[in-house]
């Protein structure tokens, strides 16, 4: 009586676990989408951590499978984890919910958005190199002098040398040069040739800036700037878009990010300004200028902005690249994948009736098979999968369509350890033995080959969750879960249920 009283506090305090592990579970997902936009970020993510999330099959979003190329092919793994790193950096500030971010061999990663449907922007986000730099711009009168000498030289490289092929395509706008945006492969290829380098000088590049729209046309300006960064964008700290506050009412309500920079940034900073007052001085990312604002004056506190930004989504997402850091590596996305929303929500509707169709069957015929002892069975099955759900909660595992899979699969080896028990009780019951005699030889006599088959298959579990990626890490994980439940429940609850009747109760007989 003493042990069965203990075991019965067990089973108690396990489903009391159960049930708090699930409440922030039901909480969530009783939230509509409507609730969840209006509450805090922050409070999403904390109730998130105590709940059971839905894998990318199930929510909808996007499956991403970059491949990192390092420059030096024997610091491939190590190239792929600083980009894992900095990936998982940018995804977090950029707030998505549950990213899945994991190593996928030497110089792969997989990536899993779930929620995300904007599938440029999560490209450029993930993709983008985002290496800043700070650059000083060649005075316009220098730079149309080194222009006209390229022209020059090639109008007599041309067919046609009374026609120049590089002036007519540029003017002046505002101060800078720019042309038309349908020319920038012709300007790009003239720029490159080996006969107009020599009028290049050696400390300088011509550099694009980003298209804009001006008079019904897109334009591009044409910066001739130092090839040596003045100021590095490695020396940021900080970077926060936000709209613009000054004076310049041509960027009025126009979306900018500050910069702030470290002590050896600031300083550096401050000594380039304050030795180019008059100048411009073009902030550049991934070799295409974002702006160059003129040097007004010394700037000794490290603050600098980047305006010319189209929306305030890009300027977010800029920002976030920027606090980030630069990838140390280029990253090409070998495999995307996008799930919608609808898909999903249909996953979840068919797994759970799978799951509940699959559940019924075997309790309907448990209880007709085995009667009350059936009974006993089905209820310790429902607790099984109770437990099974509230273990995912309390760890924070991950629910995928293969998971619901190896939900149904429990459902049906969780009667299984039940099944040979109770044969083992009709034959010691067919042998003449008492009801507490046949339990005790039952249970005792079928455990063994229970555990047997139930180590075996967390063993095939375990390797499926060692080796396997998403899906199959998911499939495994439920059925790891599963398994060691089933043998709780199967084993410990039924046991203790059949001694409370045989022991309490004085049953002397069960049908079975």
């Amino acid at each position: 009586m003493k042990t069965l009283r203990w075991r019965i506090l067990i089973i108690l305090g396990v489903i009391i676990f159960a049930v708090v592990a699930l409440i922030p579970t039901y909480q969530y997902y009783s939230l509509s989408s409507e609730e969840i936009a209006k509450k805090p970020k922050e409070e999403i993510r904390k109730m998130l951590k105590r709940t059971l999330s839905l894998g990318l099959d199930l929510k909808g979003g996007m499956y991403l499978v970059l491949k990192v190329k390092p420059v030096e092919k024997e610091k491939v793994k190590e190239a792929r984890d600083r980009v894992l790193e900095i990936i998982r950096n940018r995804i977090d500030q950029w707030g998505v919910f549950e990213p899945v971010i994991q190593p996928a061999g030497e110089d792969r990663i997989i990536v899993q958005l779930p929620g995300v449907m904007d599938r440029e922007r999560a490209r450029e986000l993930i993709g983008k190199t985002a290496v800043l730099t700070f650059h000083l711009v060649e005075d316009i009168d220098q730079t149309k002098k080194i222009l006209d000498k390229i022209d020059e030289t090639l109008r007599k490289l041309s067919k046609d040398t009374t026609k120049s092929p590089l002036k007519p395509l540029l003017y002046l706008y505002k101060g800078d040069i720019v042309f038309e945006e349908i020319y920038t492969d012709s300007v790009k290829k003239m720029l490159k040739k080996e006969e107009i380098k020599k009028f290049i000088p050696k400390d300088k590049m011509f550099l694009l800036g980003k298209s804009f729209e001006a008079n019904g046309k897109k334009l591009r300006s044409l910066f001739l700037v130092n090839k040596k960064p003045d100021v590095k964008g490695e020396h940021i700290k900080d970077a926060r878009h936000s709209i613009y506050q000054g004076t310049d009412p041509s960027l009025q309500n126009t979306p900018v990010v500050n910069l702030s920079f470290d002590r050896r940034g600031t300083i550096t900073f401050a000594r380039v300004t304050g030795e180019n007052v008059g100048k411009r001085l073009a902030i550049v990312l991934d070799s295409l200028v974002q702006s160059a604002p003129k040097i007004i004056q010394k700037i000794p506190g490290g603050n600098a902005q980047i305006t010319g930004i189209e929306s305030m989504d890009e300027a977010r997402d800029l920002a976030v690249i920027l606090r980030a850091g630069a990838l140390p590596a280029p990253v090409e996305i070998e495999e995307e994948r996008s799930i919608g929303p609808l898909l999903g929500k249909d996953s979840i509707r068919r797994g759970i009736q799978s799951a509940l169709l699959g559940g019924m069957a075997v309790m309907i015929f448990m209880a007709i098979y085995y009667m009350f002892a059936g009974a006993i069975a089905d209820l310790a099955l429902v607790l099984n999968l109770i437990i099974v759900l509230a273990l995912l909660s309390a760890f924070h595992g991950t629910l995928t369509l293969p998971g619901i899979a190896g939900l149904v699969l429990t459902i049906g080896m969780s009667v299984d350890a039940n099944v040979l028990i109770f044969e083992r009780i009709r034959e010691e019951l067919r042998a003449g033995k008492s009801l507490r005699a046949a339990v005790d030889a039952g249970f005792s006599r079928a455990i063994v080959t229970i555990f047997d088959a139930n180590v075996t298959t967390i063993i095939a579990a375990l390797v499926l969750i060692w080796f396997g990626t998403g899906p199959i890490k998911g499939f495994g994980l439920v059925l790891a879960l599963g398994i060691a439940s089933s043998f709780f429940t199967a084993v410990f609850v039924s046991r203790t249920i059949f001694d409370y009747f045989v022991v309490v109760k004085k049953l002397k007989k069960l049908p079975i």
